[in-house]
């Protein structure tokens, strides 16, 4: 999972559990709110009620006026009023039953309060005359409760829709606050070994995208010089040392010429000339092996169509070994013609496909060797598959070594450059290589080369 998506997903997290915690709230304050006012009403009741039963007379009949003039009557509202000598029933006149623990809580605390299901119960203890008499008032609230459901609908449904908001602005947040980090990642996509002097944008501030950047361009300039160096050395090397080898081998035929050597004369001579011209071979592939990564400037790219490049490959290695047995298989080609179409250097993508086939070639003694062709997931699949002796399983991650040579290839001439030479290559296409091989049946290697967008 992508940082952008986990961090839009922790944002809706940490956003539903505070959205969470503040409906909770919210819904039992007014929980707590609305049955205490309700409480409170049922207490002026009380009180109105007590002082219609203890005092008869004018004042009774004035507060029984005002309670029913400014006094709504409550759903299902009811009045008890008995003195303490009868606490002990726990039947109250009316019908109506109260727990006893709601009646001792009245005795010890002059009030109590209490509530069963939609039933609210307010009860206190008045003296008069040395005796003590007991006012409860009841009623039910379901306008209340009414207006509790219609609040946890409302927060439910409001928390989801909040959640959905959540969601959106968390993605939008983090596409901006990532958007910075996607422009340096395409950046640096584009730089490669043959684009080494490319840089990142500086950006402006102190923060740690732009402390990214300034790290990927610090590491840009050393990869540049380290690339530069490499190359430079290889490059002179080889040519400084074509000079004398040059000599060497003119010097070398130049004696093999001559009439009046020896058969042991020509011996030696023969294997100077021979080794210089080896030599020369190896130097020259260490330069194209150093060429084919950074050389300093970008190469010359190009649209190219692979089947034809397969067969122009196929044709060059035919003329150079009249014994060699290509097949090219276009059964699985693609219909659609660009699918076909890679974007690359032709001369360089021919040279590693000419020393794929051409070591299928050697190494299978001019056996045949099948060539297909075919596409999937954007991408150009060549495979090339031989009846060889095949490479011994414990070596096959060495082979793209430069100057190794598998243990059963003494037999065969060779340098252990070309498939280096050749991966190298095909990386700066942005491709891949794979590999299967069974000793002494044979060796498959797939070429993986993304499809030209373009084509």
């Amino acid at each position: 999972m992508k940082i952008q998506s986990k961090i839009t997903l922790l944002f809706l997290l940490l956003s539903g559990v505070i959205l969470l915690l503040l409906n909770i709230t919210i819904f039992y304050l007014v929980y707590r709110f609305g049955f205490d006012d309700f409480f409170k009403r049922l207490e002026a009741r009380v009180n109105i009620s007590a002082q219609v039963h203890l005092f008869p007379g004018a004042k009774s009949r004035a507060y029984q006026e005002v309670r029913n003039r400014y006094l709504e009557k409550l759903e299902s509202e009811k009045e008890y009023f008995f003195n303490t000598d009868t606490v002990n029933k726990i039947n109250i006149t009316g019908g109506v039953n109260v727990k006893g623990s709601f009646i001792k809580s009245i005795l010890k605390d002059s009030t109590a309060r209490y509530k069963m299901d939609n039933i609210f119960y307010a009860g206190r203890v008045f003296t008069k005359d040395n005796s003590k008499y007991i006012v409860i008032v009841s009623a039910s609230d379901p306008s209340g409760f009414q207006e509790l459901k219609d609040l946890q609908r409302i927060l439910i449904y409001g928390f989801l829709a909040a959640m959905i908001l959540v969601y959106f602005v968390g993605k939008i947040f983090s596409f901006y606050t990532f958007q910075p980090i996607r422009r340096i990642i395409n950046n640096v996509k584009n730089i490669t070994a043959n684009n080494l002097h490319f840089r990142l944008d500086e950006l402006s501030g102190k923060d740690e995208v732009a402390e990214l950047s300034y790290t990927f361009n610090d590491m840009l300039n050393r990869l540049e010089t380290a690339f530069e160096t490499q190359n430079n050395f290889v490059s002179n090397a080889s040519h400084e040392l074509r000079t004398p080898l040059t000599i060497i081998s003119t010097e070398a035929e130049l004696a093999l010429s001559k009439t009046d050597a020896n058969s042991e004369q020509r011996e030696v001579f023969g294997t100077i000339y021979s080794e210089a011209e080896k030599l020369g071979q190896i130097l020259n592939s260490l330069l194209t092996l150093a060429q084919s990564g950074f050389d300093g400037k970008k190469q010359r790219w190009e649209s190219i169509r692979i089947d034809e490049l397969l067969m122009t490959a196929s044709e060059s290695i035919k003329k150079i070994n009249t014994d060699s047995n290509i097949q090219i298989d276009l059964e699985d080609m693609p219909t659609d013609e660009r699918l076909l179409y890679v974007s690359g250097n032709s001369n360089l993508l021919r040279l590693a496909i000419t020393n794929i086939i051409s070591n299928a070639c050697k190494y299978s003694d001019n056996r045949l060797v099948k060539i297909r062709l075919l596409a999937e997931n954007n991408k150009v699949i060549i495979s090339i598959t031989d009846q060889g002796i095949g490479i011994p399983e414990s070596e096959l991650q060495h082979i793209f070594e430069p100057f190794f040579r598998a243990s059963n290839t003494h037999s065969y001439e060779g340098h252990g450059v070309g498939l280096p030479l050749t991966l190298n290559i095909i990386r700066l296409h942005r491709g891949s290589i794979g590999i299967r091989s069974d000793v002494g049946k044979g060796t498959e290697i797939k070429v993986f080369l993304p499809v030209d967008a373009l084509a």
